[in-house]
C-alpha cells in the first residue's frame, strides 16, 4: 500500500507516502493528445498549475513536448521557451515542480529555474543527462518507453521432400554455407564487431555502462530505403552536385528520433488493428517476458544513476503505460503494480487519460477518460503505487479523500495558531477551540497557554491574544483548512478585500504544519512560510514541543532569533 516507508528527496523537499501524492499534468503544448493548446499560454498554464495546487495536486508536472504517438519533436529551445516561465512562477509559490523532458538544456535551465525534480520520457539512456542529475540534488524519475513484447514471426507451410537427394542437396547447402561463414569471419572482426553483436553502449565516468534507448530499431524512411537502392555511382554524383544540407539541431528531425519512430509504429499497430476470428487460449499475453523487459530496465537504469553517483532516495520509477504497449500489455504492466513497488522505490502510475484506458472503459474521447482513470489509478495504489500522475487533479484528489477516510485510519499531528485583538479576545480563542474539536475526524490534543502579544506587520491596533492548539486529524491538509475558513466565518471574521490583510479581527485560525505534508500554492503553503519570524507563535509552541526553532529548522523553515522577530510576546493572559 501507499503507506509505506518510503520517502522520496527532491531538492529541498523530501515527500513521504503515508498517503499517496498526486502530480498534475501540465502541458504547456498545443498539441497534447487530451488538453492539447489549452494552457499553451504562459500566464493560462501557471493560473492552471496554481488551480491544481489549490485542489490538492502535490506536484506539477510540466512538459513543454507532447510525446503522443505520432507528436512531432520539439527543438530544446522552443521546448525551454514554453516551460520555463511556468516553472519558475510556480516554483516562487512554494510548488514542488517536475520538469516532464528528455533533452538535457532543459533540465538543466528548469532546475536552475526551481525545478526540483527531473521526469525523463527515455529513462536516463542518456549519458549527458545521467551526468547533470548526478551533481544536482533534484529527484528523478525513470520511465520505461518501448516495445515490451518480441516481434512475431509468421511460418509459411512447407511441403517437405524427404526423397534421397534432397538430403544429399540440402547437405551440400549447408556446408557451402558453413564455408562462406568461416571465410567471412577475419573480415567482419576487422570492421570493430562481429556481425548481430549489440550496439555499442556508451560508458559513463568510473566505467558504468549506460544501456542504448530502449526504443528498438527505428523502421528506415521512404527517403532512406531509396536511398540504399541508388547505384553508389549515383549517388557520388549527387553529391557532388548538390549543396550540403544545413546541420540539423537536437531533436529537430522527426525522422532521426528514435522515441518518434517508436511513438509512430505504436500508433500504426493500433490503428491496424483488426479481430479475427482466431481464437486465442488466454484474454492476456504471459506476463513474464513482459515484465522481464520493463522491470530489468529500470532496474538496470536506477542502478546506473546509482553508480554514476545519484543517492537511491532520490529515484522514482515509471513503468510507461502507452509508450510502445498496447491496450493488452499495459492491463498486464498495472496488474503487475505490486512486483515492481517490491523494487523498492517510490513507484509512480502514470495512466491518465491513456488508450488502453478507453479500451478498458469503452470511452472514446480522452477527455472524458477521468473517472476510468480513477478506478486503475485506485487499483494501482492498493497495490502499492505511490504516486498518480493525472490530468484532473481536482477531482483525484476528491476522490482519493473519499476513499482514504473510509479504507486508511490515519491520525496525524498539526498544529493551528490562534489570534484575535477583537472583542473578548480569550473568550474567541477559547470559542475557536471547542469548534475546532467539533471538525469531522479531528480531535484537540494539547493547548497552550494565551499569551498577548504586540501586534505585527500592521502595528497600528490593539495587542493580541495568541495561543497555538494540537490537534490529531485525518482530513487532507487543504479539507481542513476549509473547516478553519469556515470556524472563522462563523466567529465573525471579515476576510473580505476592503479589510486589511493584517488588520484587526476577532478571530485568526492558521494552519501551521501537518506530519508529513509539504504544499505550496496560492491558498496554504505548508510549512507555514512566515512560521519562523513570529514571536507570537514560536513562544506558544513552546508549551507543546521541546524547543520549536530546531524542530522547524530540520523541517527546513528559517528560524530568525528572538531579537529579530515580529509580534513579541509581552505577557501571560492564562490557560484555555
Amino acid at each position: 500500500m501507499a503507506n509505506d516507508s518510503k520517502t522520496w528527496r527532491c531538492g529541498k523537499y523530501e515527500l513521504s507516502f503515508d498517503r499517496p501524492r498526486i502530480m498534475g499534468v501540465l502541458n504547456v503544448t498545443p498539441d497534447s493528445f487530451s488538453d492539447g493548446g489549452e494552457h499553451f499560454d504562459p500566464d493560462a498554464a501557471i493560473e492552471y498549475g496554481l488551480a491544481m495546487l489549490d485542489a490538492g495536486a502535490d506536484i506539477i508536472d510540466v512538459g513543454g513536448e507532447s510525446t503522443r504517438p505520432g507528436f512531432t519533436p520539439v527543438n530544446p529551445d522552443e521546448e525551454a521557451r514554453r516551460v520555463l516561465p511556468v516553472v519558475r512562477a510556480l516554483a516562487k509559490e512554494g510548488a514542488i515542480v517536475s520538469i516532464d523532458t528528455r533533452h538535457v538544456a532543459v533540465a538543466k535551465a528548469a532546475v536552475r529555474c526551481g525545478a526540483s525534480i527531473v521526469n525523463d520520457v527515455t529513462g536516463f539512456t542518456d549519458p549527458k543527462m545521467v551526468e547533470f542529475v548526478k551533481t544536482s540534488t533534484c529527484g528523478v524519475i525513470v520511465m520505461h518507453a518501448g516495445e515490451v513484447a518480441a516481434p512475431t514471426r509468421t511460418h509459411a507451410t512447407v511441403q517437405l521432400d524427404t526423397s534421397a537427394a534432397a538430403f544429399v542437396a540440402e547437405k551440400a547447402r549447408e556446408a557451402a554455407a558453413e564455408a562462406a561463414r568461416e571465410a567471412e569471419k577475419p573480415a567482419r572482426r576487422r570492421r570493430g564487431k562481429l556481425l548481430g553483436e549489440p550496439k555499442s553502449e556508451a560508458k559513463l565516468p568510473g566505467g558504468v555502462v549506460q544501456p542504448s534507448l530502449p526504443f528498438g530499431e527505428p523502421e528506415p524512411t521512404s527517403e532512406s530505403a531509396s536511398e540504399q537502392e541508388t547505384p553508389a555511382a549515383e549517388q557520388t554524383a549527387a553529391a557532388e552536385t548538390v549543396a550540403p544540407a544545413p546541420a540539423v539541431t537536437e531533436a529537430a528531425s522527426e525522422s532521426n528520433d528514435r522515441l518518434a519512430a517508436m511513438m509512430r509504429r505504436s500508433a500504426r499497430r493500433e490503428e491496424a488493428y483488426v479481430p479475427t476470428s482466431q481464437l486465442r487460449r488466454f484474454t492476456l499475453p504471459d506476463s513474464a517476458p513482459i515484465m522481464r523487459r520493463v522491470m530489468g530496465f529500470l532496474s538496470d537504469q536506477a542502478r546506473t544513476l546509482i553508480h554514476a553517483g545519484v543517492s537511491r532516495d532520490r529515484i522514482c520509477i515509471d513503468p510507461g503505460p502507452g509508450f510502445g504497449k498496447s491496450a493488452n500489455e499495459d492491463i498486464v504492466i498495472q496488474r503487475e503494480t505490486a512486483k515492481m513497488a517490491s523494487l523498492g522505490y517510490p513507484l509512480m502510475c502514470a495512466v491518465s487519460r491513456k488508450r488502453f484506458v478507453g479500451a478498458v472503459s469503452g470511452v472514446t474521447e480522452a477527455a472524458e477518460r477521468d473517472a476510468a482513470t480513477f478506478g486503475v489509478c485506485l487499483g494501482a495504489i492498493q497495490a502499492g503505487a505511490n504516486i498518480v500522475r493525472v490530468h484532473d487533479a481536482a477531482g483525484f484528489a476528491q476522490f482519493l479523500n473519499g476513499y482514504w477516510a473510509v479504507a486508511k485510519p490515519q491520525p496525524r499531528r498539526a498544529f493551528v495558531a490562534v489570534g484575535s485583538n477583537l472583542g473578548h479576545r480569550c473568550d474567541n480563542i477559547r470559542a475557536a477551540r471547542e469548534m475546532i474539536a467539533e471538525i469531522p475526524l479531528t480531535c484537540v490534543s494539547n493547548s497552550s497557554k494565551i499569551y498577548e502579544s504586540e501586534p505585527a506587520y500592521e502595528t497600528r491596533q490593539d495587542a493580541f491574544a495568541n495561543a497555538v492548539i494540537e490537534i490529531k486529524t485525518e482530513l487532507a491538509p487543504l479539507v481542513l483548512l476549509d473547516e478553519l475558513m469556515k470556524i472563522e466565518a462563523e466567529l465573525g471574521r471579515d476576510r473580505s478585500k476592503k479589510a486589511k490583510a493584517n488588520g484587526p479581527r476577532t478571530i485568526d485560525l492558521d494552519l501551521l504544519w501537518m506530519d508529513g505534508e509539504t504544499h505550496g500554492g496560492k491558498k496554504l503553503r505548508l510549512p507555514h512560510p512566515l512560521i519562523g519570524e513570529r514571536d507570537f507563535v514560536l513562544v506558544p509552541l513552546e508549551d507543546l514541543m521541546h524547543d520549536p526553532a530546531r524542530f522547524f529548522r530540520y523541517n527546513g523553515v528559517e528560524v530568525k532569533e528572538p531579537e529579530d522577530r515580529v509580534g513579541h510576546i509581552v505577557g501571560e493572559l492564562g490557560r484555555m
